[in-house]
């Protein structure tokens, strides 16, 4: 049968005319999207008239926003959950509009804004916006949050609010004596609803607590004789639909309100995304369609008559913890809107004023987020929250921003440029040891701590300069080079330790740059660099006069080593040192050759109490149990310790293999040394030369792979040692129980690899194979 052939279009699947089963979505939307649609509608619809009196706007102005929000917005925005509309955010900034410019206006800086996110959207610099710091934003929101309570809580006690926080703020003391005790009554119920909201039961918190509070206190106001000043509608919403008109001049401050709306509303918009995409598992947003659906919304709105829109975090999560599964919940919840705003419109004129100000005030606290201030404090960033906050309440809310980013910006600059720089003495005082510390990032901007701290080392003493930066401009080397020079010419001795990741020598040959690579760095404190490369500027390796060391010539790169260990790795090392005092348990026998190059530690990325390690030249098991020391060592190992493996490494360029194969027809080996002890002792790798001599395997694996005659012999020797190993009475009973296994390793040096060799051949190291292939492998 020829394969069938499957064709993707993007036009949707056609149903029959004739099918009775619904699309697939259908009941999808209809059990999880619209009741979150309806609850989600509850929320917004108190909210949005509130916002939309507290900005100075037209009521009806909050609902043609809450509207346009969720059908334009819903239907065109990349985030599929998150719900649209007027939001608290923006309020300072449309009611100082509707001051300055009039509503209609404010209407066409609405529908300007709109056009600005298109252009955001289009040119697809939406994650660009995210890097406004977070603190900056939280602090904003602080501080758009303080003003509202302000503003509401004249409001609240029956009076109006003044048209400055520093206003409302001043006149709070006498409005609070001529307070109207009626709408101080209704407001009170509000917001104490609303406090409470979160410890009643969940069964109950099903219902949106802002729709219970403000259907609670209106219907006890109607109840009550009580006297308050209710809200007032000017016709329908098909009234309240107007078109925006152009400014009359002030073009400064008009353009000034388009790129205010638009970057505030595109911010809130996508942070508010990235926070709805942690809230659910579904698909992540797309950034950039959502600025070009938010621009659509502001456009419509503006056209309308509404408030800007802008993406709402407490809407959207509503619709979230709703079950809400796609756009169709948020989409939903502004036809619902629609359908209230155009039929039960009356309805609003009963709820009074003082009832929306208890829940603007519980909104604008609630913005004042304790985690914020929580996390501000801890990471040093309480300075620029309190300052951004209080730009925003005393200024506004645009030269609050700039202020708070100019500040976070300030502040990033002084942590990264800061180096830590101090000098102390070592040793004793007859010796004259100075260390001088410098850690972070040296450039001319830490010029006056370096020249007072190098100042303040004593002439003719033995200065060590430890360079821990990433860091290093040439302004700053030319301060290290000749206070040097200086101090040389005096007496003294320097040597320079470059411990980071920037070099003396590459601030002097080129342009500073932060060196983003690590490898120098981790190599040097990790152990791997040898002494040559890090104790060049040792002073023994000076000209002969120019310094004196308290140390034997030969001793001295042991001594600094250990110096150096003592400062850098001993205090890393000691935690892990406490739990092993008591004694060892390691994992596994490592035998392998004396030769220096191997590190075993290094190569297996093991630890202190990992390895018991034995080392002889050529990493030989004589045969027999004729050699004492490896005897013990393997007795002691499995009886005394309980090592799970035993490990055979040896190493490309070994001298013993060399030594072994100097002259294929003499049967001892020959050192290059001459001595007897070394040639007695590599008898014991003889099999290892005949096995090679007959074609081993492995050889045959090793050649194919392109190592040479040594490194095959040396490969060779591995798999010898595996048979000797499995051969032996203590290690075979072990193996045959279950309770050790044993495998090769090979170390080539030119590539820093670690190949696995078994009985028959070699490898990639594979984790999970090289036991079983070394002891699964026939003696041959």
């Amino acid at each position: 049968m020829p394969p069938t052939t499957t064709t993707q279009s993007d036009d949707p699947p056609t149903v029959p005319a004739d099918s009775a089963k619904p699309a697939p979505w259908l009941p999808r939307v209809l059990r999880h999207d619209l009741p979150a649609s309806l609850v989600v509608f509850l929320v917004a619809l108190p909210l949005s008239i509130g916002i939309a009196i507290a900005s100075g706007a037209p009521i009806m102005a909050g609902l043609i926003a809450a509207v346009v929000g969720g059908v334009v917005a819903g239907l065109l925005g990349g985030s599929p959950l998150q719900v649209s509309g007027p939001a608290a955010g923006l309020t300072v900034v449309v009611a100082e509009l509707v001051t300055t410019f009039g509503w209609k206006v404010t209407c066409a800086i609405t529908v300007a804004a709109g056009v600005l996110q298109i252009l955001f959207g289009l040119s697809r610099i939406a994650r660009a916006a995210l890097a406004i710091s977070p603190m900056v934003v939280h602090a904003m929101l602080a501080g758009i949050g303080i003003t509202i309570a302000l503003q509401q809580v004249h409001v609240l006690l029956g009076g109006s609010s003044q048209s400055s926080a520093f206003e409302n703020l001043t006149a709070l003391p006498s409005q609070i004596g001529t307070a109207h005790l009626d709408d101080v009554l209704v407001g009170a119920i509000v917001i104490a609803i609303l406090l409470s909201w979160k410890y009643l039961p969940a069964t109950v918190r099903r219902v949106p607590g802002p729709l219970v509070a403000v259907v609670a206190a209106t219907a006890l106001s109607l109840i009550l004789p009580l006297d308050v000043e209710r809200i007032v509608l000017d016709g329908s919403l098909f009234d309240a639909i107007a078109l925006p008109a152009l400014p009359d001049g002030q073009w400064l401050g008009v353009a000034t309100g388009v790129l205010t709306v638009a970057l505030i509303a595109s911010v809130e918009s996508l942070l508010s995304a990235v926070s709805v995409d942690k809230m659910h598992t579904g698909p992540r947003a797309d950034l950039n369609r959502e600025l070009l659906g938010q621009g659509a919304a502001n456009i419509t709105s503006g056209v309308l008559g509404g408030l800007p829109v802008t993406g709402v975090i407490v809407r959207s999560a509503t619709n979230v913890n709703a079950g809400a599964r796609t756009r169709a919940s948020a989409t939903l919840h502004g036809v619902w809107v629609l359908v209230f705003s155009a039929l039960l419109a009356g309805l609003v004129q009963q709820i009074p004023k003082s009832v929306l100000a208890g829940l603007l005030i519980v909104i604008g606290i609630q913005l004042i987020k304790l985690a914020h201030l929580r996390i501000a404090h801890r990471t040093g960033d309480l300075w620029v929250y309190g300052v951004t906050a209080a730009a925003v309440v005393f200024l506004n809310l645009l030269e609050g921003v700039l202020i708070g980013l100019t500040l976070a910006i300030a502040l990033v600059v002084w942590r990264v440029v800061r180096a830590s720089i101090h000098a102390e003495p070592v040793g004793t005082p007859s010796s004259r040891q100075w260390r001088v510390v410098v850690e972070g990032s040296c450039s001319f901007l830490a010029l006056p701590r370096l020249t007072s701290v190098l100042a303040s080392v004593p002439p003719e003493s033995h200065v060590t300069i430890e360079l821990t930066v990433d860091f290093l401009d040439h302004a700053a080397y030319e301060v290290i080079e000749e206070w040097s020079r200086q101090h040389q010419s005096n007496g003294g001795t320097v040597l320079i330790d470059e411990r980071g990741t920037a070099e003396m020598a590459a601030a002097a040959a080129g342009p500073p740059t932060r060196t983003t690579d690590g490898t120098a760095q981790l190599s040097r404190r990790g152990g791997f660099a040898p002494w040559r490369v890090w104790q060049k500027y040792l002073p023994h390796h000076a000209p002969d006069g120019q310094t004196k060391h308290p140390s034997p010539r030969a001793l001295r790169s042991v001594l600094a080593g250990i110096s150096d260990y003592h400062r850098t790795h001993a205090p890393h090392l000691r935690p892990h040192m406490d739990d092993l005092h008591d004694g060892q348990k390691p994992d596994s026998l490592f035998l392998t050759c004396s030769d220096s190059r191997i590190v075993p530690n290094i190569i297996t990325s093991s630890g202190p109490g990992d390895l018991f390690t034995v080392r002889n030249i050529g990493n030989l098991v004589p045969a027999g149990e004729l050699d004492d020391s490896v005897e013990a060592a393997l007795a002691f190992a499995l009886d005394e310790l309980g090592v799970s493996s035993v490990l055979v490494c040896g190493h490309s360029g070994c001298g013993a293999m060399k030594a072994l194969s100097a002259d294929p027809d003499l049967p001892q080996p020959q050192s290059s040394s001459g001595s007897i002890a070394v040639g007695r002792w590599l008898e014991h790798a003889q099999p290892s030369k005949r096995a090679y001599l007959a074609g081993h395997p492995v050889a045959r694996a090793a050649a194919e792979s392109g190592f040479g005659a040594v490194d095959q012999l040396a490969m060779v020797n591995v798999a010898l040692q595996l048979q000797t190993l499995q051969r032996h009475p203590l290690i075979g009973a072990a193996m045959s129980e279950g309770r050790i296994h044993i495998a090769g390793l090979f170390f080539d040096i030119p590539t820093a690899r670690v190949l696995a060799v078994s009985t028959s051949t070699i490898s990639e190291l594979d984790p999970d194979s090289v036991p079983a292939a070394s002891v699964a492998a026939p003696l041959g």
